[in-house]
């Protein structure tokens, strides 16, 4: 049996992976919602990160499963992609489980702060994007130098993906726009895929590791399924600026209480 105040954060944690999937159901970015929570829950930062990279993968593949199709348009793409995905994952993976709990929790409130820029240029990145589109050439999957520029790229994501992961998505949209993939089912689809094998991979490597706790990762999960699949509507309801911009002040606040916190 629970005590009441463990009751309380599993209903805490359980509330934040619903939240979160719901977020991302509409703009991205629960993980500024369901990392910090797990900190003030008490947890170990890496535990919590390694966590909450493997309670959030099933929303990932099931993102990626919904655009199968598109995904399926591009294999030359995808060959070229995913094993930098998987190596990437591997060695942020790595990185994270190799750096001490002192630094990484000095580390955490700037990393959720990137995040949080990363979804507030959001908007102006995609419109940037779709500028730098409209001159440039269609996709040429053929071309070998720029599908080693973007594989480049995807490993280097990949890796802080591994690591962190928070604003991961929209690094990879970016790039796959920059290479010229227009069609933004296509490119969704692939950056769902791509994020799905990021977090997987890490979020595996982690479990083996034995830094992954398991009734956290459960609350989580159960938490993202129901809160994306009430995503939609509420989507409706709630537009994606607004979601957004939910989601820039929840990552400013923990930024701030995170920092406060690593100076006790």
């Amino acid at each position: 049996m629970l005590s009441p105040d463990q009751l309380v954060v599993s209903l805490g944690i359980f509330a934040a992976g619903v939240a979160a999937g719901v977020i991302n159901a509409i703009a991205g970015g629960g993980t500024l919602l369901t990392f910090p929570v797990l900190i003030w829950a008490g947890r170990d930062p890496i535990v919590a990160n390694a966590t909450n990279t493997l309670a959030l993968w099933p929303g990932a593949l099931a993102g990626a499963y919904a655009l199968r199709r598109e995904v399926a348009q591009v294999p030359r793409l995808l060959s070229w992609l995913m094993p930098a995905a998987v190596l990437g994952s591997i060695v942020g993976g790595w990185l994270l489980l190799s750096t001490p709990t002192r630094v990484f929790t000095f580390i955490v409130p700037y990393l959720v702060l990137l995040a949080t820029v990363l979804v507030a240029a959001q908007r102006p990145l995609m419109r940037l994007l779709r500028v730098v589109e409209a001159h440039a050439d269609a996709v040429n999957t053929a071309s070998t130098g720029r599908a080693a520029v973007l594989f480049m790229a995807q490993l280097v994501v990949s890796v802080y993906g591994g690591y962190f992961g928070a604003g991961m998505g929209i690094l990879m949209l970016a790039a796959l726009g920059l290479y010229g993939l227009h069609d933004i089912h296509q490119r969704n689809g692939v950056k769902n895929l791509l994020g799905a094998a990021t977090n997987g991979v890490a979020g595996i490597y982690f479990a083996f590791s034995g830094m992954v706790d398991w009734r956290d990762a459960l609350l989580l999960s159960a938490g993202a399924i129901a809160g994306g699949y009430g995503g939609a509507s509420i989507g409706r309801r709630l537009s994606r600026q607004v979601a957004e911009r939910i989601v820039v002040a929840i990552g400013l606040s923990a930024t701030l209480l995170l920092i406060l916190r690593a100076r006790r």
